[in-house]
C-alpha cells in the first residue's frame, strides 16, 4: 500500500502541480514586472529525467492521481511531449493512469496540441484575460492575441476537453470587458473561469480592498447573460463554482451557451479541501502557493538518494502544510516568490 501525502489537518494531496520552467513569453501585469524577473540558471532546473522521476515517485509511492504541468510557460519546455508521454504510462494506486493537464498561455499550442493529445494530455487551462487585441497587448505587454486564439482553437480541435480559459480580473484594467470575454469564450467552445485577483505578482500591487469578487462578477454578468448556478451536492477540492449560461446573444452576437466558472480564492477560500502539492522548476516541494516553506529534493535527486528517501522528505513537506493561505488574516504577508517562479 503506498504512503500518502497527508497533513496534520487530515487532508491528502492527490493533485501534483509541476512547474517545468520559470521562463515565460508574456509579461502579464498581475504576474511579473514589465522587465521580467531574474531567471534560474538552466543547470538548476530539473532535467526531463528528474521531472519524470519525481512524478513517478508521487504517483507510484505517494498516491498522486492528477498531474498538471505549469510554468512559467510550459510550452517553452522542449521535452514537454516526452514528459507527458512518460507520465501517461504510470499506474496510479486506483489502477488507472494519471489525469494529465496543462496550464498554458497557448502561444505555440496551435503547432503542438495534437502531439500533446497523442502523448496523453487530456485537458488544458489557457490563460486569457482579454477579449481584444488592444486589451491583450496592454495586459500582457506582447502583441500575441491572435496566436492565443489559434492555440485555443487547436486545443478544441484536438479534443483537449473541456478547454478552460482562465481569466484574472483586475480593477481598472479589464473589469469593464468581462462580458465580451465570456461571449468570446462561449463562441470558441471553451469554458471561461474567472479567478479572483490574488497577491502572487509584483510586490505592492495587490490591494484587497480594490479586488473584484466573484459575486460582483456574477452580478455584472447577470445583466447580459441568463445564468443559473449548477447545483453541487459536494464541491470537494474543485476550486470553481460553475454556472450554466443559456443560449443567447451579447451585444448582438449570438452564442450557444455553455458554462462559466468562478474561483473565489480570496472571498470564499477552499483551503480546507485543498488536495494539491507543488514541485517547483528547480526541484523544491512546496505545500501551499502562499507558503514560503520549501523542501529541496534536487539535491537528493543528484546525490544518489533512493525513491523512498525522496518520498519521505515529500511527506514531511506536506505534513507541515499550513491550515490556510492566510490572505484574509490580519498581518498577511504575500509570498516572496511570484506565481511565475512557483507554478500555477
Amino acid at each position: 500500500m503506498p504512503r500518502m501525502l497527508r497533513d496534520q489537518y487530515g487532508r491528502s494531496a492527490r493533485d501534483l502541480r509541476v512547474s517545468l520552467t520559470d521562463r515565460c513569453n508574456l509579461r502579464c501585469q498581475y504576474c511579473m514586472p514589465e522587465e521580467g524577473l531574474p531567471l534560474l540558471p538552466l543547470t538548476k532546473i530539473l532535467s526531463d529525467d528528474e521531472v519524470i522521476r519525481m512524478v513517478r515517485i508521487g504517483v507510484e509511492l505517494l498516491g498522486i492521481t492528477t498531474v498538471r504541468f505549469t510554468g512559467g510557460e510550459p510550452l517553452l519546455r522542449k521535452g514537454l511531449e516526452r514528459i507527458v508521454e512518460e507520465t501517461a504510462k504510470l499506474d496510479t494506486v486506483d489502477g488507472g493512469h494519471p489525469d494529465i493537464s496543462l496550464t498554458t498561455n497557448a502561444l505555440g499550442l496551435a503547432h503542438r496540441a495534437q502531439a500533446l493529445r497523442d502523448a496523453g494530455l487530456r485537458r488544458v487551462n489557457i490563460s486569457l484575460d482579454s477579449s481584444s487585441q488592444e486589451e491583450y497587448f496592454s495586459l500582457t505587454r506582447r502583441d500575441r492575441f491572435q496566436h492565443a486564439l489559434d492555440g485555443i482553437r487547436a486545443a478544441v480541435s484536438a479534443g483537449l476537453s473541456p478547454v478552460k480559459i482562465n481569466a484574472v480580473v483586475m480593477p481598472g484594467v479589464n473589469d469593464h470587458s468581462v462580458g465580451q470575454l465570456l461571449s468570446l469564450s462561449l463562441r470558441l467552445g471553451a469554458q471561461l473561469r474567472f479567478i479572483e485577483y490574488m497577491p502572487i505578482g509584483p510586490r505592492g500591487q495587490w490591494n484587497k480592498d480594490e479586488m473584484i469578487t466573484s459575486q460582483a462578477l456574477i452580478d455584472q454578468l447577470s445583466q447580459h447573460f441568463d445564468l443559473s448556478a449548477v447545483q453541487e451536492t459536494q464541491r470537494g477540492s474543485s476550486p470553481a463554482a460553475l454556472w450554466n449560461v443559456q443560449p443567447g446573444s451579447f451585444r448582438g452576437i449570438p452564442h450557444d451557451g455553455g458554462q462559466v466558472g468562478f474561483i473565489s480564492s480570496v472571498s470564499q477560500p477552499f483551503c480546507a479541501q485543498c488536495d494539491r502539492t507543488r514541485l517547483t522548476a528547480e526541484g523544491s516541494i512546496r505545500s501551499c502557493l502562499f507558503s514560503d516553506d520549501e523542501y529541496d529534493v534536487r539535491t537528493l535527486l543528484r546525490s544518489g538518494a533512493s525513491d523512498q528517501q525522496i518520498a519521505a522528505v515529500w511527506q514531511s513537506a506536506m505534513w507541515a502544510k499550513p491550515a490556510s493561505h492566510g490572505i484574509n488574516d490580519e498581518g498577511f504577508i504575500p509570498p516572496e516568490r511570484n506565481m511565475s517562479s512557483i507554478g500555477g
